[in-house]
């Protein structure tokens, strides 16, 4: 009887052995039907899902933001957009990308340059281009994120897990949430500065920059303030010289972004000789300082917003 009974028991475990063992095998089989060969991901963006070949090697980038992501992750792309304002590529990226092809810019890049370019996968972004995603989608895997603004870290997050680099992706976000941290840790009595934010752009346009910004988001997230006049949940706002009161902080940092007419650089000067301007007691007590557009806007970046906090530091610590 016992032996009978070991024997029963033997083939009961067998047979739930095979059961796992093919249930496994079905498993398997079924998820290489979902994604085809082994070796390739999907991933969830915001026209939707892609699958991509294992780990892409030739990447395209189409937005600037998505630059220099690529580049923190340790890739160097085949093409890129160029830089908004008068450089090719924004100064601090110069010598990272001294030798990839430029594409046009992120409003109008080239569809044919790209695909000359033989990627295995494009990154862009919704706002930018969405009119032309399925031609994208042509050449090669397309993943967008959804917009800009002050949303560079989720985009962060979508470039990462299209790169199949997830995990390094984090770690960075986190060795910049670490790096902000202790930057509010430093300023201490002075975290609690009001920050004005204001930018000249080409044709003479004056715009005071609220939270939804590049700048704004790292403002917020090191907990420093803003002026009740720009602590409003929006981008930006055209403003006349009437409005230069609105400009008053503790601090003022602008940045010049201009084209080959020379328009901004005229305006920042312009406005800098006004009497409203002078009176500002920001101005009066030196505490005006021009930065960098390409890192404090227009790049808007994981490099760039690392490069903001060294500003912050250098400005308000000394």
């Amino acid at each position: 009887m016992n032996v009978q009974k070991m024997r029963l028991s033997f083939i009961l475990s067998l047979v739930v052995a095979v059961t796992l063992v093919l249930s496994g095998c079905a498993e398997k089989s079924a998820n290489k039907e979902e994604t085809g060969k082994d070796g390739e991901y999907s991933v969830e963006h915001a026209m939707g899902k892609t699958v991509i070949p294992a780990t892409p090697k030739r990447i395209v980038v189409l937005t600037n933001e998505g630059t220099e992501a690529v580049l923190s992750l340790g890739i160097t792309p085949v093409g890129i957009v160029r830089a908004w304002g008068l450089d090719p590529t924004y100064q601090h990226l110069t010598e990272q990308l001294k030798d990839v092809q430029l594409l046009g810019d992120e409003n109008q890049p080239n569809l044919e340059l790209i695909a000359s370019l033989k990627p295995d996968l494009i990154l862009g972004n919704k706002f930018r281009q969405e009119k032309i995603y399925d031609q994208l989608s042509d050449i090669a895997p397309t993943v967008f994120s959804e917009r800009l603004s002050g949303d560079w870290k989720l985009n962060y997050k979508v470039y990462a897990d299209a790169l199949n680099l997830k995990d390094k992706g984090a770690s960075n976000l986190a060795a910049f949430d670490k790096k902000t941290a202790d930057l509010k840790a430093e300023l201490g009595d002075k975290a609690s500065s009001k920050v004005s934010i204001v930018r000249f752009n080409p044709g003479g346009i004056v715009r005071i920059y609220y939270n939804d910004t590049f700048s704004g988001t790292i403002l917020k997230q090191v907990g420093l303030l803003r002026p009740a006049t720009q602590d409003k949940a929006e981008f930006s706002e055209d403003v006349g010289k009437e409005r230069i009161p609105d400009m008053e902080g503790d601090v003022l940092f602008f940045f010049t972004y201009d084209d080959d007419k020379g328009g901004a650089a005229k305006a920042e000067e312009e406005w800098q000789k006004e009497e409203l301007w002078k009176n500002l007691d920001v101005v009066k007590k030196g505490n005006v300082h021009k930065v960098y557009d390409g890192i404090w806007n227009s790049s808007g970046g994981i490099i760039s917003a690392n490069l903001v906090l060294d500003d912050l530091k250098k400005y308000l610590i000394g």
